[in-house]
């Protein structure tokens, strides 16, 4: 379609694009430097309780203004980026590992076990994802870890699918012949030429998921099956927040609400574009 477009509109899109993918970098790379620095630089503590403050709205001494219990937001707000994006990272690392696995051992081998492990991976699509989520925090109970380690298990049937889509056409590749006539094992062939050619189509759909990941662990929270108070995590601060809705305060849900959205927004225009690039360099 865009090959349809005049020369001035084409430049003109990939200008825009191009734009957008440096605006949503910058951005993360800032709310990545308050992940780190966030208990350095916040002017209060995440949990400081000031009942002479409640409701505040914004100035001078709470930039965003305050919650139910006058705690400072824009402070809860940089403490909480730590936790909220460490989530994320932690569960696509534990489903990657497992998806990885699954998907290059189903291409490799083929035959039963590859019919054996899209049946299992095929259940657990049927399965609703949060419906599943919900049954492992029954059995192990709410929190933090135990909502990373359900959603792992979630995601990694997904991850599984892709990569084994991705390995099933490697396998036909002519250094596989190449590396078996060498004498090389299949552990060996994989480690060494499959998952290095498949790293980069998965690296972009890594980067894509991972908005997926931050919303579903926010969602957990604002349920109140993963972080728990006094957490300032940005799906509890929603959660939490929404107690003012009925008197006019916006701000406490608005503002964590709102940086959820604006992270997921960047990391899916980052994502598309790496992806791209990766894949034109592959």
């Amino acid at each position: 379609m865009t090959a349809l477009l005049p020369p001035r509109l084409r430049a003109r899109r990939r200008g825009g694009s191009a734009i957008g993918y440096w605006i949503s970098l910058g951005f993360l790379v800032l709310v990545a430097i308050a992940a780190v620095l966030g208990p350095l630089i916040a002017p209060r503590a995440a949990d400081e309780i000031d009942f002479a403050a409640v409701w505040a709205g914004p100035g001078g001494d709470h930039l965003l203004g305050t919650d139910q219990l006058g705690r400072d937001l824009f402070s809860r707000l940089l403490i909480g980026a730590g936790e909220t994006l460490i989530g994320p990272v932690l569960l696509l690392a534990l489903a990657t590992m497992l998806g990885v696995a699954i998907g290059v051992l189903a291409a490799w081998r083929g035959g039963w076990v590859d019919t054996l492990l899209a049946r299992i991976t095929d259940v657990m699509f049927a399965f609703p994802g949060l419906l599943f989520v919900v049954l492992v925090i029954a059995v192990f109970g709410k929190g933090p870890v135990t909502a990373v380690g359900a959603l792992a298990l979630a995601y990694a049937p997904v991850i599984a699918k892709y990569t084994r889509s991705l390995a099933l056409s490697e396998m036909g590749r002519p250094y596989i012949d190449a590396y078996r006539v060498q004498g090389m094992g299949g552990v060996a062939i994989c480690l060494r030429g499959v998952l290095p050619n498949l790293l980069p189509p998965l690296v972009g759909y890594l980067v894509v998921l991972f908005g997926e990941a931050l919303m579903s662990l926010a969602t957990l929270s604002y349920l109140g099956f993963g972080a728990q108070p006094p957490s300032s995590e940005w799906g509890l601060m929603v959660q939490e927040g929404q107690a003012g809705i009925v008197q006019g305060e916006f701000l406490p849900t608005l503002v964590p609400g709102a940086a959820i959205a604006l992270v997921v927004i960047a990391v899916n225009i980052v994502g598309v574009r790496v992806a791209d690039r990766l894949l034109a360099r592959g």
